[in-house]
């Protein structure tokens, strides 16, 4: 069997001085406690930029964790819990990778630098249902001593905003960690294929409700999201189904739809032109004369003037 790459168990060490309490019970010590290198908890998981002694790591925790190498380490051996050992040399971008709750081992013999990614469970959930619309995906760990030259990328962006600034920026950690795990999702998980096309349109109930929805809420921003929820269809299958009933895209029929609606209001002559651009959902009178002028080829005050 070949085994599991990257088991990261838990070494004793001391807490990372200033780390933030919010932190301490993050996934991330679970995973690693402080001590072995920065580290930043986000909403997805955390990171963690880690300088590890020659040694073995045992266990496994209930979060995913990747590794990628940022030195390389030769005679790295691996071992899956029930399984065979398997020697193999790892040089720097090597991508290791344990599921969330897999038992395995990893020992080398000289220190080694990495960054750490860890992805919660829920995380990683939420992001396969947005890229492949399921949350049922296992990831499927490469084989030992694989090198991935975009997640050693990643991991290099990681290990610099960890290491050379006094304060991460989470929000940007967190981007890359999103990055990581789409990474990782695409290449290394049993839903590497996009869902299958809808064939089929929108039924008739649920064109008609979305709409009377658009018709009725052009003032405000429509999301796809949110209009893809009114027709109770996950947001992919919604675009791929809206434009076979429609013929266009969500965005643009929206777009349609206020311009058609504008152009109704000024030929009436009642409201402003800025009045008519606000109750059409657009930002502001040029932003209504520059999209007009853009798909209909004319602007407001032409079509005021040939009412």
């Amino acid at each position: 069997m070949q085994p599991r790459g990257g088991a990261l168990a838990a070494a004793p060490a001391a807490a990372r001085q200033g780390a933030a309490p919010r932190q301490a019970a993050s996934p991330l010590a679970q995973v690693m406690p402080g001590g072995i290198g920065p580290r930043l908890a986000t909403g997805h998981g955390g990171a963690i930029c880690a300088i590890h002694p020659p040694g073995l790591q045992q266990g496994g925790s209930e979060h995913h964790v990747a590794e990628v190498l940022l030195s390389p380490v030769s005679k790295v051996h691996a071992v899956e819990a029930g399984g065979e050992g398997a020697a193999f040399d790892a040089p720097s971008g090597t991508l290791l990778i344990r599921p969330a709750r897999a038992e395995d081992s990893l020992a080398w013999p000289l220190a080694r630098e990495s960054v750490i990614v860890v992805l919660t469970d829920a995380a990683l959930r939420e992001l396969a249902a947005h890229e492949f619309d399921t949350a049922g995906v296992e990831l499927r760990p490469p084989p030992p001593g694989t090198v991935d030259a975009w997640a050693l990328r990643i991991g290099q962006l990681l290990k610099a905003e960890l290491t050379q600034r006094e304060v991460p920026n989470e929000l940007y950690v967190d981007s890359l960690i999103t990055l990581f795990g789409v990474h990782i999702l695409r290449h290394y998980s049993s839903a590497r294929m996009p869902p299958p096309v809808v064939r089929g349109g929108l039924p008739a109930a649920a064109a008609r409700r979305v709409q009377d929805f658009i018709a009725a809420n052009l003032a405000r921003g429509l999301p796809v999201p949110e209009l893809a929820g009114i027709a109770g269809l996950s947001t992919r299958h919604f675009i791929q189904a809206f434009t076979r009933t429609f013929g266009t895209s969500p965005h643009r029929y929206v777009l349609d739809q206020r311009l058609d609606v504008a152009e109704k209001l000024l030929a009436e002559g009642d409201l402003t032109i800025v009045d008519v651009a606000y109750q059409c959902g657009f930002s502001s009178q040029s932003h209504l004369t520059t999209t007009m002028k853009k798909y209909r080829q004319k602007t407001p005050m032409q079509v005021r003037r040939e009412r």
